[in-house]
């Protein structure tokens, strides 16, 4: 199993995780134009991976594939909606083609709804949630896990959430969304665990993002609230939850499959 050491690639830290599980290996991410699918696809460029991005904003998109290339790695941008096949299918096979394999996916594409209570839901606002959040992640594991059968194995991370965790009040249909998220992961992980590939999930707290600024309306007493939602007394930054995903990703979580790994400045402990 690959252990913990200083160093990589380009000189900087990537939080003490060896570069061996990566380098020279590629990397899919969906929804990785901005927020933590940016921070993790520089973390695995970081890291000696090449990364492979997704995402509806070309302009953003090309942007980080400009970051990830000064890493001294491959990086691609395929841009696309993970609820249309079509797109998840040809983005695994982007993957696949630029070193010949794939290794690693993190599913990472989201949208939320919030402040709509059970009683006013509406089956598009459902539609909407539900298509991205778990369609999205179930056509992405469909092309992505046997793709890494295909090269002899590797690790899936799904983006869940606090949410798929607990209830919160107005946030029905993306807590069912995010419960979703975990379940389907856990299924898959069973699914494929002889096969050589591992499924996991990271479930974060509140992190800056643009999604935590649409939620608090970028208005500061919310934002105060919302940190103080955390025993840590503060919100995570985008890298704090990436380097987790990396964690799940690499052979230093080697025995671990179906777990969801909490990342959430103790937030569901009390």
């Amino acid at each position: 199993m690959t252990g913990f050491k200083e160093g990589n690639v380009s000189g900087q830290d990537t939080g003490g995780l060896s570069n061996a599980s990566f380098k020279g290996k590629t990397a899919l991410i969906t929804g990785g134009t901005s927020g933590i699918g940016k921070a993790t696809a520089l973390e695995l460029a970081r890291a000696g991976a090449n990364v492979v991005i997704t995402g509806r904003r070309q302009k953003e998109g090309d942007e980080v594939v400009a970051q990830i290339k000064r890493l001294g790695v491959q990086g691609v941008f395929v841009q696309g909606d993970v609820t249309d096949e079509s797109h998840v299918r040809r983005a695994v096979e982007t993957a696949e083609k630029l070193t010949g394999r794939l290794s690693f996916a993190f599913n990472n594409a989201g949208v939320e709804l919030m402040g709509v209570p059970t009683t006013e839901s509406t089956a598009d606002q459902y539609h909407k949630i539900m298509d991205v959040n778990v369609l999205g992640v179930l056509l992405s594991m469909k092309h992505e896990i046997p793709a890494l059968i295909r090269g002899g194995g590797g690790s899936i991370v799904n983006n869940a959430s606090i949410a798929g965790r607990i209830g919160m009040a107005g946030l029905g249909i993306y807590i069912a969304s995010k419960h979703a998220v975990i379940g389907l992961t856990k299924a898959a992980a069973v699914e494929v665990a002889k096969q050589g590939v591992r499924v996991n999930t990271v479930s974060p707290g509140g992190v800056q993002t643009e999604m935590l600024d649409r939620f608090t309306g970028g208005n500061a007493d919310a934002m105060a609230w919302m940190a103080g939602m955390h025993p840590v007394g503060r919100i995570a930054k985008a890298d704090e939850i990436a380097k987790p995903v990396l964690f799940l990703l690499s052979d230093a979580s080697s025995f671990v499959t179906g777990h969801d790994l909490l990342v959430d400045g103790g937030f569901t402990v009390p």
